[in-house]
């Protein structure tokens, strides 16, 4: 498991963040993860979660080529003069171009999911996604609102054919109904939180950790442990629950905590 913590004091709130990876009970890792602190711009931070699928070859490279891609963009970003929701469009259009030119080339049908969030320095936040990896919002252990994944189970429980408790348990919850990487241009949803305040934690994941956590649950880890223990927290929590069938692991925590 690799991790990386790093905090900085702005806007009268410090920032705490951590990132976890683990290949779970898989064979290869193809998710990646990403917190970049902005080479210019002091308290902007990008969080990035890719889930990549395809075949071992497929997924890395695409999960890989959604970091790049991310890294590159944001590393342009001027927050003063741009919108940050328009950059994570940027970064989600010509992250599904440069995957989809990959599959030319590439034996299997590189996909990938994508969950990113920028935070400025003036204390907005952006965030956008496409497939089933999540973004939560807490305010202390209040779930304040999360991404709605695009899965075939997800459009199950907008019908109101099933429940959430359904959906999380049901034997198709794997399949996506866009992504990066696709033929058809991928979905993507985006959120603007016009002001964070301290107390308030943003978390980024995969569907190999958020699965098996109630929205409570996320809440009082999120709540309790710093950004780091708190990754390693729900990481170790859902192996267990996976009771050996655990996917790849991803997931960037950044809690924003009071200076005093």
């Amino acid at each position: 498991m690799l991790h990386s913590a790093g905090n900085m004091a702005t806007n009268g709130y410090r920032l705490h963040a951590a990132t976890g990876i683990h290949r779970g009970d898989r064979d290869y890792q193809q998710d990646q993860v990403a917190l970049l602190q902005h080479p210019r711009v002091k308290g902007c931070i990008l969080g990035v979660v890719a889930d990549g699928m395809g075949g071992r070859s497929g997924g890395r490279k695409a999960s890989d080529q959604v970091m790049m891609t991310a890294k590159q963009v944001f590393d342009r970003y001027d927050p003063a003069t741009e919108d940050a929701s328009a950059i994570l469009k940027q970064i989600v259009q010509e992250a599904h171009l440069v995957i989809k030119l990959t599959a030319i080339s590439a034996e299997q049908e590189p996909h990938s999911t994508l969950a990113a969030f920028i935070i400025n320095p003036s204390g907005d936040c952006h965030w956008a996604h496409t497939g089933d990896s999540r973004i939560y919002y807490y305010h202390g252990s209040t779930f304040v609102r999360r991404t709605i994944d695009h899965s075939y189970v997800q459009t199950l429980v907008d019908k109101g054919e099933i429940t959430e408790e359904q959906a999380a348990v049901h034997p198709q919850s794997n399949i996506l109904m866009g992504c990066l990487g696709t033929e058809s241009e991928p979905p993507v949803n985006q959120h603007v939180i016009p002001r964070l305040r301290a107390g308030d934690t943003l978390m980024a994941c995969s569907d190999g950790v958020w699965h098996y956590f109630k929205n409570s649950e996320i809440g009082s880890v999120l709540a309790s442990l710093s950004a780091r223990e708190a990754c390693e927290f729900l990481i170790d929590k859902a192996r267990a629950r996976a009771r050996g069938r655990s996917d790849n692991l991803s997931i960037v925590i950044v809690k924003l905590e009071a200076l005093d």
